[in-house]
């Protein structure tokens, strides 16, 4: 009897959760990205698109960072670095990409937005950024020849080219399996709503379970 009430709760559940998913409209809950960005088509795949200078960025990650951690195995998730055409955000793209590079996001990404918000420590100039560094336990040298790296510069390159082909107009932007921009209601945790709404609308569309 457990089993069958437990089965029919799960399948109310996904029913709820379909129909929620399909009463999203387009231009009120989400914008189309056309054409989609190429994303994973084995893994339900969301992309946030930030820049650690934005004080919306670093309101939104203490609810981003719990999301993301208890993903179902069928989603995946990525971080990119808006770049816009001015290029004014370009040295925060290539500091997330030098973390990345160095195995330190996981470290130090809430302590770069830590730094900027909270402290307000100038790392987007070079002399500051390598004291921080340096008292973040990096060794200085290390961190320039991965600043300065191919891969890196390479990150930097296609982060700008994503940020283009997206058709952002600011960040924090949730963007799913390449497809669907998630428009930002009223507080992060109704935008991280409807990126799970989006995600089901996705499994939907390619009748995954």
């Amino acid at each position: 009897m457990r089993t069958w009430r437990g089965l029919f709760g799960a399948m109310l559940a996904l029913l709820c959760f379909g129909a929620c998913a399909a009463e999203l409209q387009a231009g009120r809950d989400f914008r189309v990205i056309d054409p989609p960005l190429v994303a994973d088509s084995a893994r339900i795949e969301v992309t946030e698109f930030f820049w650690y200078g934005c004080p919306h960025c670093f309101d939104f990650e203490p609810v981003l960072a719990p999301w993301a951690a208890r993903l179902p195995p069928d989603v995946s998730f990525r971080r990119v670095p808006a770049v816009f055409p001015n290029d004014r955000w370009t040295p925060g793209t290539r500091l997330y990409y030098t973390l990345e590079a160095m195995n330190l996001v996981d470290a130090l990404h809430a302590e770069v937005f830590k730094a900027i918000h909270v402290e307000r420590k100038r790392i987007d100039e070079e002399k500051h950024l390598l004291d921080w560094v340096a008292g973040k336990g990096i060794d200085p040298a290390k961190f320039r020849a991965a600043w300065s790296s191919f891969g890196v510069s390479s990150r930097v390159r296609q982060a700008r080219e994503l940020t283009l082909a997206a058709g952002l107009t600011g960040v924090p932007a949730m963007v799913v399996h390449g497809r669907y921009q998630a428009i930002t209601p009223g507080n992060y945790g109704e935008l991280i709503t409807l990126v799970d709404q989006l995600v089901a609308r996705v499994r939907a569309e390619a009748g995954r379970k």
